[in-house]
């Protein structure tokens, strides 16, 4: 079997960007936070597997619940940088953008006392407007990123991205995009998140098969500890939009979760991606 990357990208309900029009930034710390419970019982489900994960930390986590990030390390999972605030990127200036990720990156070294080697961009907000950011990444010495998503959506996106893996101009950083598989003239994301929410299991499953059978190459699947809380608040004013893509099908999350980890191989992606990887 071909081993597969899981991930989790380590935020709470209300720093996803389908609320950030109702919800500012200001107010997040009047929020009672839910990602410490939840990600332990990540934590659980991933141990009963015997499954090791990259966690995609971001950094205003970090900030207050160290000892959660220190419990993450601790079990052998591989703690990666999510950025700071979770703005996407392609807002901000190189200066902001640069000046967030060093800040992020040090507050999870100085928590884990090992070197951060993975980054991931806040909804996969590194596009074309954006891809200057990736000379910032190898500046400050990632050795792989998984920001980009080789589909078209209305928030992020390269449609014209390759699929699989592959090393930056420079040659410094390995790219590692989002799944998905090509079928019928269509590319179809098959990499977690929403679309494992909202798409019938089955066809999930038949998907990540095809990505490994068919093309041979790993899989990159991503999940978010709001995602196995079917009872977090709901947020008010939110659109149907936001309302659907978020709320759709929580409770079946952590079912559907147990049997991926049942029925495919999985590992931290360091260890999948990275030769040498400790």
């Amino acid at each position: 079997m071909i081993t597969n990357a899981m991930t989790v990208d380590v935020e709470d309900y209300f720093h996803v960007n389908a609320f950030a029009k109702v919800i500012d930034r200001r107010q997040w710390d009047d929020f009672q936070p839910r990602v410490e419970n939840n990600t332990h019982r990540i934590l659980e489900a991933f141990a009963a597997a015997d499954v090791k994960a990259t966690f995609f930390v971001l950094g205003w986590v970090a900030q207050r619940q160290p000892e959660l990030i220190r419990r993450i390390a601790s079990e052998g999972h591989e703690i990666a940088c999510h950025g700071l605030t979770h703005e996407l990127v392609y807002n901000q200036t190189p200066e902001i953008f640069r000046d967030e990720t060093v800040t992020a990156k040090k507050i999870l070294e100085d928590i884990v006392g090992t070197r951060v080697r993975g980054y991931r961009a806040s909804t996969y907000s590194i596009t074309r407007r954006s891809m200057w950011a990736m000379d910032i990444l190898e500046e400050l010495g990632f050795d792989y990123d998984s920001s980009v998503f080789p589909i078209r959506h209305d928030v992020y996106g390269m449609p014209d991205a390759s699929r699989f893996p592959y090393r930056t101009p420079s040659g410094k950083m390995l790219e590692v995009p989002l799944s998905t598989i090509d079928f019928a003239g269509a590319r179809l994301p098959c990499s977690g998140g929403g679309y494992f929410r909202l798409l019938p299991y089955g066809v999930f499953r038949w998907m990540l098969q095809r990505l490994n059978g068919v093309d041979k190459q790993p899989g990159v699947f991503y999940f978010h500890p709001w995602e196995v809380d079917p009872g977090q608040p709901r947020v008010p004013n939110a659109s149907w939009k936001s309302n659907f893509r978020h709320y759709t099908n929580l409770a079946a999350t952590a079912g559907r979760l147990a049997t991926l980890l049942r029925e495919f191989k999985w590992d931290r992606m360091d260890r999948v991606f990275l030769s040498g990887a400790a």
